[in-house]
């Protein structure tokens, strides 16, 4: 029996994910016509990015769930046509490319290299950074990529502390809930952001919370944009808290060219390339989720419709 499967993205992306979907599916002995058109009453599943044309899922009454392209879900979970269970995109390419980001901007941060590499006046002054160990680094969000980058951290030396919203289990040391976010902030050297963007995470940095942070730390945010309450972090910049941020997730995006990120001294603007989905690691994803929906087994990474991831 042949699984119909629509791909439901931008044009564009159909070239980088056609083989390595085909492949995928053939891999696993998935007999499949995968196509970017189907009769909505003939598909089986949906592969689908949140910026695709499709906005109406009314009418696939026959599919079995939509499996996203992203790691985020704030574009689609709360679409009131979406009845079909909603898988996110875990893709072991995105968390590898992820924890290089953020490893990398640490570095910078903890070594200090801005100092030399933009030294104008060609000055002769020695600084010897502390150690890793004595460096202590928040994560909040400690979901798949949270906790990636937790553990990376860890075997480059430095404390880390994880933070969710409800309790845990991690190897991580953990906190969780509101006291637990002022905990994790009180003592960091430098925070990480990796939450979803949800409500409930609107602003997690702001006046307040940017506050806990010690006088000179570092934020670094390759989440979601709404995380930070952006004139909150452009004061604590201006006035000395936050010595530093590294962003790579804006409110909108592109970034405007008269927003004050962009000409910030303290601010380093990348432009959303932390991580993205990898078409061949992706499409394994993809088809293990068809391979289980068609076998009656559960699927991976299904959102909770109430949480919003």
């Amino acid at each position: 029996m042949t699984i119909n499967v629509l791909f439901a993205a931008r044009e564009g992306s159909w070239p980088n994910y056609e083989a390595p979907l085909n492949a995928a599916f053939e891999d696993l002995g998935l007999k499949v016509d995968l196509a970017r058109t189907h009769a909505p009453k003939d598909v089986d599943y949906i592969v689908y990015a949140p910026n695709a044309p499709l906005q109406d899922f009314t009418p696939f009454h026959r599919a079995k769930a939509v499996l996203n392209l992203w790691a985020g879900v704030d574009a689609i979970v709360r679409n009131p046509t979406l009845n079909l269970p909603l898988a996110r995109m875990v893709d072991p390419g995105m968390t590898t490319s992820m924890t290089e980001w953020v490893a990398g901007h640490v570095m910078r941060y903890h070594l200090g290299i801005d100092r030399y590499v933009v030294n104008p006046n060609q000055n002769w002054a020695p600084h010897v950074p502390p150690l890793a160990s004595e460096r202590q680094i928040a994560i909040l969000g400690m979901g798949a990529l949270g906790s990636a980058v937790a553990e990376m951290l860890m075997r480059l030396g430095f404390h880390v502390t994880g933070w969710s919203r409800r309790p845990k289990d991690s190897s991580i040391p953990m906190h969780h809930g509101a006291d637990g976010l002022r905990a994790a902030l009180s003592c960091a050297d430098m925070v990480v952001l990796l939450l979803p963007d949800t409500p409930a995470t609107a602003n997690t940095l702001n006046p307040e919370t940017l506050a806990w942070l010690p006088k000179g730390a570092f934020v670094i945010n390759p989440g979601r944009g709404p995380l930070i309450d952006d004139q909150a972090l452009i004061a604590a910049l201006d006035d000395g808290h936050i010595a530093g941020a590294t962003l790579d997730v804006f409110r909108t995006e592109p970034l405007p060219q008269e927003h004050p990120f962009w000409a910030h001294p303290k601010v380093t603007v990348t432009p959303h390339v932390a991580a993205e989905t990898r078409p061949i690691t992706a499409a394994r994803v993809i088809a293990e989720n068809v391979r289980r929906g068609e076998a009656g087994e559960p699927f991976l990474h299904l959102v909770d419709r109430d949480s919003g991831y």
